[in-house]
């Protein structure tokens, strides 16, 4: 047998060890747990984005010819905007009067409106001819009115301008 220092049997001493870890009752492990917390901020600029469709007349044979195209407005939740249509790129051409250029430099006159009768301008000055309204989040659409008036009798081809939408918010 093997002794120990004080001349205890070292399977006695193993056994006066592990006796307290007999009689002991078994609990669970238990994990201590904390916490803490932090703040997520962002904020919200407002931004507005604006896509067109091409405004198609067609062929034009001298009589009053109306056509339509959308502009689609995306703007942040609760921001106002608005929309103007500038004068376009054909020389001499106004947000009343504006005009397609054709061969030779010839033009042919054409008006655009934001309302179904056309009878309201739509230009660029923002709060006279402009036309307002307020971002959702999603898009929103809005219809220009196009109008090639009667009685121009231009040299025949192909007339094309660029109108610039531009909004404002």
């Amino acid at each position: 047998m093997l002794w120990l220092k004080r001349n205890i049997p070292y399977p006695l001493l193993v056994a006066l060890l592990a006796a307290p870890m007999l009689d002991a009752p078994s609990q669970p492990a238990s994990a201590a747990t904390a916490t803490g917390t932090f703040q997520v901020t962002a904020t919200v600029q407002a931004t507005c984005l604006i896509s067109a469709n091409p405004l198609a007349f067609g062929t034009y044979t001298g009589t009053q010819t109306d056509a339509t195209t959308t502009l689609a407005v995306t703007c942040t939740n609760t921001t106002p905007y608005t929309v103007g249509l500038d004068a376009g790129t054909a020389t001499g051409a106004t947000v009343t009067t504006r005009r397609m250029t054709g061969p030779a430099s010839a033009f042919l006159n054409y008006a655009l409106f934001s309302d179904s009768a056309r009878t309201i301008n739509w230009g660029n000055t923002v709060g006279t001819n402009t036309v307002a309204g307020t971002g959702s989040g999603a898009a929103q659409t809005l219809t220009v009115y196009g109008r090639v008036p009667a009685a121009q009798f231009v040299a025949p081809g192909a007339y094309v301008d660029t109108i610039t939408a531009t909004i404002t918010f």
